[in-house]
């Protein structure tokens, strides 16, 4: 049976374990802190844009699961604010344990506060350009063994990056102070690792915060449960402007300025990275606001997209023989829907990775495997290091729309999988 090490309990690596050990592979679920799903415990946007075209894809290949699970747990459907149409708001205060229940029934064992210090044991070539991991060690000395693993650990964190590149831990989900900061798993193996560009600044800002819906008014509250969405304008003299230091570039527009935009995910989403908590509070319906998270959001925000690494359009690490990546680390991509996808495949060739079988490469006749060929190849560069890449938004989105991949007709989206062989991929090894 093929064992499986996956380190990083976000989407990307819940994504990666659920894939293999539908495949039945042993899998070991690797989690530093005591909740699966990431960013994702506080995200909740979904199917917006483009994301609703990779969403469908998925499921026609047959590895859409997970897409499947959120879709069951929004909180609201098919709503529109600026700049995106048709999104999904999930509740992301019941969506990590439902992911928690479908992994272990699925036969993952999930370790929780399990952070994953170091490596135990990797071989090296003679010429040192390959490495083979053959286990790795967790702070309380616990050893696991595999025959592949995954870094699906992310880009955010420790609190010195935050100190680094932004103003300071903010006290995210990421909860670095509680159970210690990311540790990446490339790294220790001595994989370089390159962060997104901006104006010479390395990383970017997490592109929103969470208010307590306690703490809004009676008329915002109602207006959130009955249409997902609320747009406040803010006056001129409170403004904050800061698009462009976001992660997520597909909200950079300048309605987000201008507008307070809350999204109803179980919090208050709030489409910004930090807003000043006195300033906030001179808003109508947010005299009394609070932040949920971070909880420092009136004055920074964690620093995302500081730890990606080159890779094959396999989901292999350039560099490993059985080291696969997903998610932040296999670029730079911004979201879940993007997660889900890398997870998906690195999981899925993984394990035939491990069991002699040729990998697979997702047909750029599909969004999805377009994403994922040519963000790899903007990786590359300095400029392709610069953009941010999210199916909802900003250069990527833009490609598919060019490349006439963009659709929300779920029929031409099966049809398409079909006709480039992907139809049920996933699913034919089970």
């Amino acid at each position: 049976m093929v064992q499986m090490v996956v380190v990083g309990g976000g989407f990307a690596g819940c994504a990666a374990a659920l894939q293999a050990a539908r495949m039945g592979a042993r899998v070991i679920l690797a989690e530093r802190t005591d909740m699966l799903c990431g960013t994702g415990a506080v995200g909740g946007i979904m199917r917006n844009n483009g994301r609703y075209t990779a969403a469908q894809e998925m499921l026609a290949m047959g590895g859409g699961q997970l897409f499947s699970l959120i879709d069951e747990n929004s909180r609201h459907k098919n709503i529109d604010f600026p700049g995106h149409r048709h999104a999904s708001l999930f509740d992301v205060a019941r969506v990590p344990a439902q992911v928690e229940r479908c992994l272990e029934e699925a036969g993952v064992e999930i370790r929780l506060k399990c952070r994953i210090s170091g490596i135990f044991h990797l071989w090296k070539s003679k010429k040192g350009k390959t490495g083979r991991l053959i286990s790795v060690k967790d702070a309380h000395g616990n050893v696991l063994e595999g025959d592949v693993f995954i870094d699906a650990t992310g880009s955010a964190g420790p609190a010195s990056v935050c100190h680094k590149y932004g103003s300071g831990c903010a006290v995210c989900i990421m909860r670095c102070p509680a159970f210690g900061g990311r540790k990446s798993l490339c790294a220790m193996c001595g994989l370089e690792e390159f962060g997104a560009v901006r104006d010479g600044h390395i990383g970017a800002m997490s592109g929103s915060c969470k208010l307590m819906k306690e703490s809004l008014s009676q008329e915002i509250r109602e207006k959130l449960d009955r249409e997902g969405v609320a747009v406040i304008p803010v006056p001129g003299k409170l403004m904050e402007d800061h698009l462009d230091i976001k992660a997520c570039q597909q909200y950079a527009l300048p309605e987000f300025a201008e507008n307070i935009i809350l999204l109803d995910t179980g919090h208050a989403k709030m489409m910004t990275p930090f807003f000043p908590l006195e300033k906030l509070r001179k808003i109508p319906g947010l005299e009394n606001a609070r932040y949920e998270d971070p909880y420092a959001g009136g004055v920074g925000n964690s620093i995302r997209l500081t730890a990606c690494v080159k890779r094959e359009d396999t989901m292999l690490a350039e560099g490993m023989e059985n080291l696969f990546c997903a998610g932040e680390k296999s670029g730079i991509f911004v979201g879940h829907t993007e997660a889900v996808v890398t997870g998906v495949l690195a999981g899925f060739n993984g394990v035939r990775f491990a069991l002699g079988r040729e990998m697979a490469v997702l047909p750029t006749e599909t969004a999805c495997g377009d994403a994922i060929h040519w963000v790899g190849e903007q990786m590359k560069s300095l400029q392709g290091r610069s953009r941010k890449y999210t199916f909802s938004g900003s250069v990527l989105f833009e490609r598919m729309k060019d490349l006439g991949l963009y659709t929300t007709d779920e029929e031409q989206i099966r049809l398409r999988v079909e006709k480039c062989g992907a139809a049920d991929l996933f699913s034919k090894d089970l």
